[in-house]
């Protein structure tokens, strides 16, 4: 099992401005790789991650079959894949769409829940249906963390809603305070310093 830990949010319907403001709120060095599954169709280029590139300081790409997930990147499942993670390393699938949907919130958040244990942290937003709620229990289920957005603050409130019954051990925070709640989470994640003398 991967040690190191993981971020892996989840979005659909009105996702772009949710995770600008999630992602611009992280540091360039935030000490963990985060994985982002934005529902999309299956024929739209590979903008999202410029698009949050523009406003992250660290650094985005979209996931390519094999990428080493590295820390302060963020990793944006391509359209018409399923994200995977094993020990550390993305894979890409072409399996039938889950929910009506590849990728699938839910597939990736179940390898990440395989692949990193209570080293994962599952983050659910904004979106149009359920999809991420099985994952995200998943997730906690084999002790990782997980935080949903506040169904009040979602442009759609019906996927965090989904979430918050599947699983209700997770947080669930305004949109504003989810940047911030998860650099206190990993706070520990980064390697530590070297004592002087």
């Amino acid at each position: 099992m991967t040690a190191a830990g993981v971020v892996a949010i989840g979005t659909s319907w009105g996702g772009l401005s949710a995770l600008g403001r999630i992602l611009g709120g992280l540091p360039g060095k935030f000490p963990l790789p985060v994985i982002v599954v934005q529902h999309r169709s299956k024929d739209s280029d590979n903008l999202l991650a410029k698009l949050l590139q523009d406003i992250s300081d660290l650094a985005v790409q979209e996931a390519e079959d094999k990428d080493v997930l590295a820390a302060s990147h963020v990793y944006v499942a391509p359209s018409d894949y399923h994200l995977l993670v094993d020990g550390g390393e993305v894979s890409l699938a072409t399996d039938a769409p889950v929910k009506y949907s590849r990728p699938s919130i839910d597939v990736t958040f179940e390898s990440v829940a395989r692949s990193y244990g209570s080293s994962a942290i599952g983050v659910v937003l904004t979106g149009a249906n359920d999809d991420g709620s099985r994952g995200l229990a998943r997730i906690i289920a084999l002790g990782g963390r997980g935080i949903v957005e506040n169904p009040k603050t979602a442009e759609m409130p019906v996927m965090p809603e989904a979430a918050v019954r599947a699983a209700p051990a997770a947080e669930v925070l305004p949109l504003e305070d989810i940047a911030p709640r998860l650099v206190r989470m990993t706070s520990g994640a980064a390697q530590p310093k070297r004592k002087a003398g």
